[in-house]
């Protein structure tokens, strides 16, 4: 049975947060969605909120760092679907979060994916030990295969992150496309073609979730 969807509210999540921090010495929570749900805004808000009265509690660890090279995969089909599964790096996600649940070393390094760029880089966001509470998002932290599950074992919650709408989403996409440089033509065909070929892959995986969230209307 789907789980119903809760509204997005920082300071009850933010708490949900802490009342795990207080019996573990490190938390790593998902979220998950489609391309344009706002995953990566409600990563940058929750670790905001998470600092504003204790700094340095948590930090924002993306998945799209683990793009696979634009370089990598130029020379095959995989660059016309970019942003699917098996255009990312699975094993070295779950490496990286590894070591981040382990808390053995004084700093980990994570990349980080620059839109600007259009490629990840390393080393960009760094994880000091003393941070209790890691936010990590991603398309595919709930995807069935054992590369993908691995992931998955290395978090403590994954919460499912919807938009108010469709149309809303994929507007916010062609939006996000053409602010970093794509003209209005690519943006959609953009929107229309792989990453709503993402989108709908990643809905099959909602009822994996321990949480779904949805925003209020943007």
């Amino acid at each position: 049975m789907s789980p119903e969807p809760l509204p997005v509210d920082l300071p009850a999540l933010a708490a949900r947060l802490w009342a795990r921090a207080a019996s573990a010495s490190r938390v790593i929570v998902g979220l998950c969605g489609a391309p344009g749900a706002g995953k990566s805004t409600l990563a940058g808000l929750l670790v905001e909120e998470l600092n504003r009265d204790a700094p340095g509690s948590a930090v924002a660890v993306p998945m799209d760092g683990f793009h696979l090279a634009a370089s990598v995969i130029a020379a095959d089909e995989r660059a016309g679907r970019r942003g699917a599964p098996d255009t990312f790096d699975p094993d070295g996600y779950a490496a990286l979060l590894g070591r981040l649940r382990q808390r053995r070393e004084d700093v980990v390094y994570a990349p980080e994916y620059r839109r600007e760029l259009e490629d990840p880089v390393a080393g960009a966001i760094a994880v000091p030990r003393g941070c209790p509470v890691i936010v990590t998002e991603g398309n595919y932290l709930l995807h069935p295969d054992p590369a993908w599950r691995r992931v998955r074992d290395q978090l403590d919650e994954v919460w499912f992150v919807e938009a108010p709408s469709e149309e809303l989403r994929v507007r916010r996409l062609i939006e996000r496309h053409e602010r970093f440089g794509k003209d209005p033509d690519h943006a959609r065909r953009h929107a229309f073609g792989s990453d709503e070929r993402n989108a709908a892959l990643v809905a099959t995986h909602r009822d994996g979730a321990d949480v779904v969230l949805r925003w209020p209307a943007w």
